[in-house]
């Protein structure tokens, strides 16, 4: 990005705070659930009820040791909860159970792509487990309590400030949540809040060592707004400090609406917070054997999965991107080489689950969303978008495969099995059912096609002209209506075989006409 002055520098770390997929909370029974009744998920000890009593919840902690040993943090075998206290309305207890001086695991790293091939290394201070607070719900003049996610559990993991743009928050941010999501640590859903992030953000003129006062901005709920909000508050420090002014350490929020970071409160240090260790709970004491079972778990990542695709289908670095985006995705990718035994390029597989079937998925799922009737577009790039069919793509490797294979074939054209993809995703037919049906063969036939053609030159003289002095773009134009008149049916292959053949027969025509008129 382009800062107001480029004598500036940022420097960023950020903490993310994700819900560990379990089936009850961190310190108590409840189910771990979203979306349910207000208060309807809460005991004695989500409630800080007197006499109430925490108990380690074992798989949140398998969870989030899984989370740290998948970007290289060193487990600590002895680790300690700990009080952090605050007064909020939504915190029960006047205190958070979460981990400080003693954290589970810390000194890691993970690798980002920053663009044009580069890669950058980025230092993790820490991840720890905590539980969440609860929520409060706006309503005009009123402020209510919602503690059906209190004591969710969390891990909370934070860098060293050693990002510099926007664009590389975002891309470590993406990075992170594809881990997550892949290992099922997390659904790293950032609209429900199960992703989240805090921003701690700085600037400083180039080559200095020392950092500038910072500033945090709180629960940045999508990686558009994420990038929004530093842009903002990067070029908000530099002008401050370019009229003089200082930076004020606090604790910010973005507003999505204006574009712009609001004062929350002022920023609290370590100390604010008055920890102490949890009396309530033992130490966390890990064993190097259910270290190791954890290690072992752990499938491929989406890095190396992107590293196996350029190097053993020959994708490129955005194909490779873009197919292991989402883990579904990935394996039904995956599915499709093994079905397809080498009987259609790996990229063109590649194309058509990029290009057609995650597009039509990511509309199929907007419509659904919004009781759309007509098709919708949307962004492929959007951060939530979760492939949620029970596991599984609503459409049979073999069915999708069959389709490729139509079209391979020419038995029908590229556009045509766009057509009939849509239809297969709306009903369940296979391809070679609907085809049928609606009588979608390709014509392939010679004459057939001359005479279409022949047509298309009768009824446009003046284009034909024009194509013939030089105006090579109006080639797109005819084919257009030749496809037009076999309603999409042509091959479009023979279409343009035929009218580049009447189109040099009619520029060599005119060309010996103009020889034998010299002559």
């Amino acid at each position: 990005m382009e800062y107001i002055d480029n004598s500036f520098e940022a420097v960023i770390g950020l903490e993310v705070h994700t819900q560990l997929l379990t089936a009850t909370k961190m310190f108590c029974s409840c189910p771990n659930v979203f979306g349910k009744e207000p208060n309807s998920l809460v005991c004695p000890v989500c409630l800080a009820l007197p006499g109430s009593l925490p108990v380690i919840n074992f798989n949140a902690v398998k969870l989030a040791v899984k989370a740290a040993l998948a970007i290289n943090l060193n487990i600590n075998k002895k680790s300690l909860f700990a009080r952090k206290n605050y007064f909020y309305p939504d915190l029960p207890k006047g205190y958070q159970i979460s981990q400080f001086q003693d954290p589970v695991s810390s000194n890691g790293y993970l690798i980002i792509n920053i663009g044009e091939g580069k890669e950058k290394k980025i230092r993790i201070n820490r991840l720890h487990i905590e539980e969440d607070a609860g929520k409060l719900i706006h309503a005009g003049y009123n402020s209510f309590v919602d503690l059906n996610r209190a004591g969710t559990p969390l891990a909370e993991i934070v860098s060293e400030p050693d990002l510099n743009s926007p664009a590389e928050a975002v891309a470590y941010l993406k990075e992170l949540r594809d881990i997550l999501v892949y290992l099922d640590i997390s659904d790293g859903n950032m609209e429900e809040g199960s992703f989240r992030c805090d921003a701690n953000i700085s600037v400083r003129k180039k080559g200095d060592a020392k950092l500038g006062t910072r500033t945090e901005v709180k629960n940045v709920n999508s990686f558009k707004f994420v990038e929004k909000a530093l842009e903002y508050e990067i070029n908000r420090q530099i002008e401050l400090l370019l009229n003089g002014g200082k930076v004020i350490q606090e604790t910010l929020l973005f507003n999505s609406k204006t574009g712009k970071t609001e004062s929350m409160r002022g920023k609290e240090e370590a100390h604010d917070y008055r920890y102490f260790e949890e009396p309530d709970l033992s130490p966390l004491i890990l064993g190097e054997e259910f270290i190791a079972e954890i290690k072992n778990s752990i499938t491929e990542l989406p890095r190396a999965k992107r590293e196996r695709y350029i190097r053993e289908y020959a994708l490129s670095e955005y194909d490779s991107e873009e197919l292991t985006r989402n883990k579904e995705i990935a394996y039904y990718f995956e599915d499709l080489i093994k079905a397809n035994k080498d009987r259609v390029e790996i990229k063109k597989i590649a194309n058509w689950v990029i290009n057609d079937l995650l597009f039509e998925l990511k509309t199929v799922r907007l419509d659904q969303e919004l009781g759309l009737d007509q098709r919708t577009t949307l962004d492929q790039s959007a951060d939530n978008f979760e492939i949620k069919h029970g596991g599984m793509i609503p459409v049979k490797i073999e069915d999708f495969l069959e389709l490729i294979l139509e079209v391979e074939a020419g038995n029908i054209n590229k556009n045509t099995g766009k057509k009939v993809l849509d239809e297969m995703l709306s009903t369940g037919k296979k391809a070679g059912d609907i085809i049928k049906e609606k009588n979608l063969i390709q014509v392939s036939d010679e004459k057939g096609l001359e005479d279409t053609i022949k047509q298309v030159f009768e009824e446009n003289p003046n284009e034909l002209e024009a194509l013939i002095d030089g105006k090579d773009k109006l080639f797109g134009f005819f084919v257009g209506e030749a496809m037009k008149k076999t309603k999409g049916k042509a091959n479009p292959k023979k279409v343009n075989e035929i009218l580049n053949k009447h189109i040099e027969n009619y520029k060599s025509g005119i060309r010996i006409n103009q020889e034998q008129g010299q002559s």
